[in-house]
């Protein structure tokens, strides 16, 4: 009866002919009248033929006609046949107004020609024709239709067939070789209700900054790679996202990361080569340019920003949350958002929405998103889904409970694009079905103005935004859909009997747990964390460490990583290794052997520091293994406080009492303020010689007896030169000796006395 009242209010010959054209396809829905209708063919063999042509539509334009418009259709049909087909033509096949979403999704996914369900061809005039199309070769064609020829009736989605009929060798009669199928939207006056549609742009990419940075005081950052170079080049993937979105109305999706590292980009950097030599940079220029480019894209626009690397609220929540400190890092990744939305361009962005990956939350994915501040998460309909209930898609906001709102995506708009878009017909098609789920939301049976939302892909490849553009470009017309930012979609009342209830763990999808970050990589990130808050306790100029690692911290946990485990752990161990070799350029210089001969002496111990900062709250401690034998001060052991400029040595002098002889082991190791050991210990044996009082009088007796033996010897000497030189006087000139006088001594003896 519906049918019979169209025709009715149609003019005679517009009406005669849908009439005949849709009563082919009821009679070709019979088993016996359909070779009647199509072929002298049984079906069985015209749906064994229907794939022997591929048929590819690389372009529709319009994408959504109005009337008076003239619709062309270009594309390519290939013979993958053995024989030549002749006789052939494409022609394009107009069906019925689908009636909702469940019959567009159907028909896309349909495969082959099927009679009785596809519509047979508009008028063959405007068929294309192809005399001959050997085997392997490919045809290209292009339909061109005015759009009143079509015959389209009420607003709604009609399939569109696009199909090579002709004849084989083996097979002399016409047959469906090949179609495709595509959709058209026909909404040719603005309706009454049009649905408020918000599109997501996600400015997201993958770490490329680590914790490294120059010896310098500029701290030239250091990048894993210069593959973020090409994507903000000319054609890249984030060049274009910005290149075509600055002219769509859509809310733009940042991580704040991503920002900050094209900005340190714009700076001078250097990145670590393939062969791992740290290398310079050259394309500071090119982030220069970027960031100049989305500065001004997104002045007046709605700006939200992710929090600070994007982290992983997924694996957070089921993961990470029972290791200590690891939600701590949520609210200052916030913080961190704002101010380098701020800081980079100059606009205020929200903070306000948290996005797990692919939408799908349960109850500890929104505990954990919501403790970041977020007020809303982001959602989509394949996980908080409805019953189906109310007969219609609901408007995106759902109140779930503690002031937090879910913004449901819709699954089928969000996904539309995640495919291979580099070939123009996969492209064509995308973009065609999109527009006919968006038209066919706002036909569906309420009064109620909704409002949609959809949340693509986080990084889409450079083909992936070209296609998503177009698609936005096709719904700028306003005819069903007006845009709105994320704020008013959120914002927006909910319907009446929506579903509220937030699916429960065990719904989690199977295939996205199995790609979350590990309980391990929390624990390293914990340990890292650890081993920054002992180092920055002894650094004058804290901030040049504490800075670059927190947000390295934050990246360890990014989103980014998923599906990348290999790379997400070497980058943890990497920043993990790098910030020990920084702790280890404070410490203790190895030292030598060495001996202390008497009861007391000074031990010199060095402390190198090979930062570019100073360092203080040091405290060098040296200790005896055996404080019986060696004492510092009147105890085992002693200490200093220590401050050593950067790029220096400090040397510290210990005395030490030695109170028996023998070796001993002193250990020195370097302490915080607060007691924490700080970095390794260093070992060296003094060999002690302890000398008593008794000895000490024992060696001074041995000293006088060899200095009184001393004074005797020269006494003596002096005598005998004495006699020698008073015997050469008296020798006579002819060299008779000279006796002189002599005195007989007392003793007789002779002895010659001294004048």
């Amino acid at each position: 009866m519906a049918e019979a009242a169209d025709i009715q209010g149609a003019s005679p010959a517009p009406a005669r002919r849908r009439w005949l054209r849709r009563a082919v396809v009821l009679l070709a829905g019979t088993p016996v009248l359909a070779a009647l209708v199509y072929s002298p063919a049984p079906q069985a063999a015209q749906a064994a033929e229907a794939g022997t042509v591929d048929v590819q539509l690389d372009g529709m334009a319009p994408a959504a006609p109005v009337k008076g418009d003239t619709l062309t259709i270009s594309g390519s049909v290939v013979n993958n046949g053995r024989e030549t087909i002749t006789g052939a033509h494409v022609g394009l096949r107009v069906g019925p107004a689908l009636g909702d979403r469940a019959s567009i999704d159907e028909a896309a996914e349909r495969a082959g020609f099927r009679a009785g369900t596809d519509p047979g061809e508009i008028d063959p005039a405007f068929a294309v024709k192809i005399p001959s199309l050997p085997s392997k070769v490919k045809q290209d064609f292009t339909l061109t239709v005015p759009v009143n020829k079509l015959e389209l009736d009420k607003d709604g989605v009609y399939q569109l067939g696009v199909s090579l009929s002709g004849e084989t060798e083996s097979r002399q009669y016409e047959q469906v070789l090949g179609i495709k199928r595509t959709f058209l939207p026909w909404q040719p006056e603005a309706a009454a209700k049009r649905s408020q549609l918000t599109y997501l742009w996600p400015l997201i990419s993958t770490t490329r900054l680590t914790a490294e940075t120059g010896s310098d005081e500029l701290q030239t950052p250091v990048f894993l790679d210069d593959s973020l170079a090409e994507e903000l080049k000319p054609g890249g993937r984030l060049q274009q996202m910005v290149a075509l979105g600055k002219d769509l109305p859509v809310t733009w999706v940042i991580d704040p990361d991503l920002l900050y590292t094209v900005d340190a980009m714009t700076k001078g950097y250097r990145y670590r080569a393939p062969d791992g030599r740290i290398v310079q940079g050259k394309n500071k220029a090119v982030a220069e340019q970027w960031l100049s480019s989305l500065e001004t894209a997104v002045q007046g626009k709605k700006i939200v920003a992710l929090p600070f690397a994007d982290p992983d609220i997924a694996s957070l929540a089921h993961q990470g949350k029972d290791v200590s400190g690891t939600l701590g890092q949520l609210r200052p990744a916030t913080d961190k958002a704002k101010q380098a939305v701020e800081t980079v361009l100059h606009v205020t962005p929200s903070t306000d929405f948290s996005w797990p990956l692919d939408g799908a939350i349960d109850p500890s994915i929104v505990n954990v998103a919501t403790s970041a501040g977020a007020h809303n998460v982001l959602t989509r309909s394949d996980s908080l889904q409805e019953t189906g209930a109310l007969g219609y898609t609901p408007s995106a906001a759902r109140p779930i409970g503690a002031g937090t709102t879910a913004v449901v995506a819709d699954a089928d708009l969000s996904t539309a694009f995640q495919g291979d878009m580099l070939n123009a017909g996969d492209a064509t098609l995308a973009v065609q079905r999109f527009l006919a789920q968006s038209l066919a939301l706002n036909l569906q049976k309420t009064e109620s103005p909704r409002s949609f939302v959809v949340t693509p892909q986080r990084m889409p490849t450079t083909s992936q935004v070209q296609t998503m553009a177009a698609a936005i470009r096709g719904l700028q017309a306003g005819r069903w859909t007006q845009p709105a930012d994320l704020d008013a979609a959120a914002a927006a009342k909910p319907d009446p009997g929506v579903n509220t209830q937030v699916p429960g763990a065990g719904q989690y999808p199977e295939a996205l747990r199995k790609t979350e970050l590990p309980v391990s990589a929390f624990e390293k990130i914990r340990t890292t964390q650890n081993t920054l808050d002992h180092f920055k306790v002894i650094l004058s100029a804290p901030d040049r460490v504490e800075i670059p690692f927190g947000n390295t911290t934050n990246r360890e946990m990014s989103t980014s990583w998923r599906g990348r485990p290999e790379e997400g752990r070497l980058y943890r161990d990497q920043v993990q290794e790098y910030l020990i070799g920084l702790t280890e350029k404070v410490k203790v210089v190895p030292k030598s052997d060495a001996t202390l001969s008497g009861h007391s002496a000074t031990i010199p111990v060095s402390v190198q520091n090979g930062l570019v900062q100073d360092v203080h709250n040091l405290v060098l401690r040296v200790r005896s293994a055996n404080p019986t034998r060696l004492m510092f001060g009147d105890s085992g052991q002693a200490e200093q406080e220590v401050t050593v400029p950067g790029g220096h040595s400090q040397t510290v002098k210990f005395t030490a009492n030695a109170t028996a002889s023998g070796p001993v082991e002193v250990t020195a190791q370097l302490f915080t303020t607060d007691g924490v050991p700080y970095g390794k210990a260093r070992k060296f044996t003094v060999e002690a010689t302890e000398i008593t009082p008794t000895v000490m009088l024992v060696i001074a007796g041995g000293v006088l007896l060899l200095v009184l033996a001393g004074i005797k010897m020269y006494a003596s000497r002096k005598r005998i030169a004495a006699r020698a030189a008073a015997e050469e006087s008296t020798q006579p000139s002819d060299g008779t000796p000279d006796t002189g006088a002599q005195s007989t001594g007392p003793s007789g003896t002779g002895e010659t006395v001294d004048r």
